[in-house]
This record gives C-alpha cells, structure tokens and sequence, in this order.
C-alpha cells in the first residue's frame, strides 16, 4: 500500500487531468486531451503513455447494458469458506465463475463480497447451487438482491494537487494529525 502512495502522490495536475479527462470518456482523442490541458498532442500522448507504464491506467473498457444482454438481476453474495481453507485460492474460483464481476476477499465472519449478475432469480438460484457450491470451501453464502441501482461506478476519484499532498498520513508526520 506505500508504495501505491508514493507512486501516485508524484502525480502533477496535468497527470491529474489527464485522468479525469479519460476516465470520463477512455475514447477522448489525444488531441482533444492536449487541446483541454493546453499541451502539444506529442507531450499528452507521452505522459498518458508513461501513465499506463506506471499501471496508474490499467485498461481501456466499453462498459456494456446488464439489461441488453438479459441480465437484469444484480445480486451480492456473502460467501462464507470452512475453517482454513479458502484464501486466494478460494477468490480466485469464485472469480472465474461466469456472472461474477467482483470478489472481494473480506474481514469478519464471511471471508467474500461478491458481485454478480444474473438472468432472474431462478438463474442466481442455479448459479449459487451448482457453481458457488461446487468449491469444497464454500460452506455458505448469504444472498442481497439490489431492487434498483441508483449508483454505480468504476471512477475513482481524482484528487487535484492540493488534497493529494494534505493526505492524513502527510498531516500526520508534520504534526498536524490527531489531537
């Protein structure tokens, strides 16, 4: 985790820009960027080149309609895995199972947060039956159906120059933390 802090904290407000510029839109033509961040085409194209060697932009997505594909049901399930067993390995199985867009391995009494889209309830039913509970260190899950979405995004939030260098840790060294 430092060394992500570090290695974004070197960020410039064009670097910045450029970020929001193509998070908002990943098909914004270099010369469109450079025109909005006053740079030559040549100089954007560098610096967003230099971006993706640094795995700050880590992939380039259309994001596609659930419902256009029939799959209307957003659900998230809490997996439980039995005694030790589970782990990366465990993550990585629930990850491949087609449907599932998210595996977040968890603290608490569950050990996965997982995202999934299905067809309708029957199909996710289906899905935790034969898919989930074909991993032997699957002893349980716990399903939440989303009624409607009203938000959701991949962006992350860009911070301008300023908040990136006022970070609680930065505050924290310099003697202005807690009290």
């Amino acid at each position: 985790m430092q060394n992500k802090i570090l290695k974004n904290n070197d960020l410039d407000e064009l670097d910045r820009s450029i970020l929001r510029i193509l998070q908002a839109d990943a098909h914004t033509p270099n010369v469109e960027i450079a025109r909005r961040i006053g740079m030559a085409p040549s100089a954007t194209l560098e610096r967003i080149r230099k971006l993706e060697r640094r795995s700050i932009i880590r992939a380039y997505r259309a994001r596609l309609d659930p419902a256009a594909l029939g799959l209307d049901l957003l659900a998230f399930v809490l997996v439980r895995t039995s005694g030790r067993r589970g782990g990366t390995k465990t993550g990585r199985r629930l990850a491949s199972i087609p449907g599932v867009q998210e595996v977040h391995h968890i603290a608490g009494e569950d050990c996965f947060l997982t995202k999934v889209r299905a067809a309708n309830p029957a199909a996710l039913g289906e899905l935790l039956r034969t898919r989930f509970g074909a991993i032997p260190e699957v002893s349980s899950t716990r399903t939440t159906i989303v009624l409607e979405t009203i938000e959701e995004t991949s962006n992350l939030p860009v911070p301008d120059s300023a908040s990136a260098t006022k970070s609680p840790a930065h505050s924290r060294k310099k003697g202005r933390g807690r009290a």
